[in-house]
């Protein structure tokens, strides 16, 4: 009988130890997507693009994902602004993220703070004539993505301005482009070259309009939707290296850095290029002369003269 309650008394023992298993559910990227939903509602109400809005929720994301919690405290921040400081970002790049994720915290009720990174006023990468050329040729066997690359850079556009392009917005008598909810809300008229125009002539004897919520998109997918930044970006990408451009840079240097170098380098006017991009200060545009030393050393011994 002591036997079988010390037996007992054992087992007792054994059962009554908690087992070293933590029961929670692991963190899944999906379940961020009420959070991110509900940020989404917050800042359209505010009055935000939605290019702007699809950026910040994309940073919130980056964010949450880092923190894998969607209430975050103010030292996760700090951290998710170290590591970012860590990567070697651009200053504009880690800026915008801090402005979305401060959205993102007003929206819990809360606020953080950060120092604002001025941005450098030199432009860190543009492509070379060449690398231009070779990106078109590698793209020459895809009707669609040429003419893309071509309006983009010809245009200089920015990518979310070529994604909002109609069919109505193109003038191919005048050789230009209507261009709308730019950057800062600022519609305009850019023109395009005559490759271009020829380019876009020959898309449009192929490609069949299409209809897109209510409206007629210039360049829309395979699968019948209006292009977005994500898949212009990869769509770019691919080409670049297909033409063996190891230069930094995607589409924003492709279509608005390059442009703008080549023709100050080519001795453009530097009020001219400001209303070509549609900068509101030409200070915005002045980033750019620094690489006319040549050409201004050129047009000096050409013209001062006695």
């Amino acid at each position: 009988m002591a036997l079988g309650c010390t037996y007992w008394s054992f087992q007792e023992t054994k059962i009554m130890k908690r087992l070293d298993v933590k029961w929670g559910r692991p963190f899944d990227a999906e379940d961020l997507n009420p959070a991110l939903r509900k940020f989404r509602h917050y800042i359209k109400d505010r009055g935000l693009r939605d290019a702007t809005i699809d950026s910040y929720v994309g940073y919130v994301r980056r964010y949450l994902e880092f923190t894998k919690n969607d209430k975050p405290s103010c030292d996760d921040f700090a951290k998710f602004r170290r590591a970012l400081l860590e990567k070697d970002l651009s200053r504009s790049s880690i800026n915008n993220y801090c402005f979305a994720i401060r959205r993102y915290h007003e929206m819990l009720g809360g606020s953080i703070e950060f120092p604002f990174m001025r941005k450098n006023d030199e432009i860190p990468y543009y492509f070379g004539e060449d690398d231009v050329l070779s990106i078109f040729s590698a793209a020459a066997g895809n009707i669609k993505h040429l003419a893309m690359l071509q309006t983009l850079f010809y245009g200089c556009l920015r990518a979310s301005e070529l994604c909002n392009l109609d069919d109505g917005d193109l003038d191919l008598r005048g050789l230009n482009l209507r261009v709308r909810e730019g950057k800062g809300g600022r519609d305009g008229i850019v023109p395009i070259s005559n490759e271009c125009a020829t380019t876009l002539r020959r898309y449009l004897q192929v490609r069949p309009p299409l209809e897109v919520d209510g409206k007629h998109p210039l360049f829309y997918t395979d699968y019948g939707k209006r292009w977005d930044r994500k898949d212009l970006y990869r769509m770019f990408v691919t080409y670049k290296e297909k033409a063996c451009v190891e230069k930094n840079g995607a589409v924003h240097v492709f279509s608005r850095h390059t442009p703008a170098t080549i023709m100050i380098a080519n001795g453009c006017d530097i009020r001219v290029v400001k209303e070509v991009l549609r900068h509101r200060d030409i200070r915005t545009t002045l980033r750019y002369a620094h690489v006319a030393d040549k050409t201004m050393r050129g047009m000096y011994d050409q013209h001062l003269k006695l």
